[in-house]
């Protein structure tokens, strides 16, 4: 008997702890005047209006009653989220460095360890960008150079499906050609499809 009142204290005190921390984060949130979204419960927060398996349909349905812009609580994890193209390009090119300071994705850290103008954040990304965009554009990206380089590469697309004579293929084969496009910008030169070195490099890039 004395065993179960002791469970039961520290229980109690566990779920006033969790109470306790939960409020006092409400009350920092609130003071962000982040966008409105659903009410949080506790601990778990929005989990529960998420499907796992299809998490973007769960969050676009939360999108049509708050807007392009909501927030939502992934446990005590506050995120912000942007649904449609005019939200996210207004973010990402006319407010970008409001997003520079980005928590960090663990699996992707964990991968990347923070380095890449995709994972990055901060004064690093700041850095990542500002290099890559330069470089990406000494290589002829914006110019009339990858226009050049667009329009060569999908005359073998088109060729590449009509071979297959109006039959199935896998949506895979799709990925051949911007990828071609990159390559043809870094080596200065496009790969057959069926060139070894290049089956090997998709390869790469899938397993990765």
């Amino acid at each position: 008997m004395a065993a179960f009142i002791s469970l039961f204290i520290c229980g109690l005190c566990v779920l006033l702890l969790l109470t306790a921390l939960y409020i006092s984060k409400g009350l920092k949130q609130s003071a962000l005047n982040l966008p409105p979204g659903p009410f949080p419960l506790p601990v778990i927060g929005n989990l529960h209006l998420l499907d796992i398996r299809r998490q973007d349909k769960s969050l676009m349905k939360i999108s049509e009653k708050y807007g392009p812009v909501f927030t939502v609580h992934l446990g005590f994890q506050q995120t912000v989220v942007l649904t449609g193209y005019e939200a996210v390009k207004e973010a990402l090119l006319n407010t970008a460095d409001v997003f520079a300071d980005r928590p960090a994705i663990p699996i992707f850290y964990h991968i990347q360890h923070g380095n890449g103008v995709f994972f990055s954040s901060q004064e690093l990304w700041k850095t990542t960008r500002r290099f890559t965009m330069a470089t990406m554009r000494d290589l002829g990206m914006g110019k009339r150079l990858s226009e050049e380089r667009i329009l060569e590469e999908l005359h073998f697309l088109v060729d590449l499906i009509r071979s297959f004579k109006g039959g199935p293929f896998r949506l895979r084969f799709l990925n051949t050609a911007p990828t071609n496009i990159t390559f043809a910008i870094l080596f200065g030169r496009r790969f057959d499809y069926k060139d070894p070195t290049f089956v090997t490099l998709l390869r790469l890039i899938d397993e990765v």
